[in-house]
């Protein structure tokens, strides 16, 4: 079995900075955690491209998030669950770990491919309110 890779920051959210879609859920996680265990770091971001280096993500054409969680990163649907199950309130989302990882993988492929056409995409990265920006890492 080959080892996840690792990044010594914990808790960190890799995300597309110019995806629309990726940004609301970054919003969506902020507001909702409120014990603020996440922080964020677009991909466009000095920090956020060498992070996706080290995941082997294409800064340049991202096809997926990316999540360290307890030193371990997390990609696609894997990493959605992971926010999702630390947030209050939506910890039965773990249930969906049972559903094959092939068939959830597959539907968050297809929306990754399609985000920008579905959803749009913004000129620079978006970065937030304050609040949210004191959570980022450039």
């Amino acid at each position: 079995m080959v080892e996840p890779p690792q990044w010594p920051d914990d808790n960190v959210i890799l995300y597309d900075g110019v995806c629309v879609f990726c940004s609301r859920w970054v919003r969506f996680v902020a507001a909702r955690d409120t014990v603020r265990i996440f922080r964020f770091t677009a991909i466009q971001s000095d920090y956020g491209r060498r992070l996706a280096a080290v995941f082997q993500i294409d800064p340049e054409d991202p096809d997926t998030n990316a999540v360290v969680y307890d030193g371990t990163a997390f990609f696609k649907s894997d990493a959605a669950l992971i926010v999702l199950s630390h947030l209050p309130g939506w910890r039965w989302a773990r249930v969906l770990v049972r559903v094959p990882k092939f068939l959830r993988n597959a539907i968050y492929n297809l929306i990754a491919r399609n985000r920008y056409r579905i959803f749009g995409k913004y000129d620079v990265c978006y970065m937030g309110d304050e609040e949210l920006r004191s959570r980022v890492l450039q």
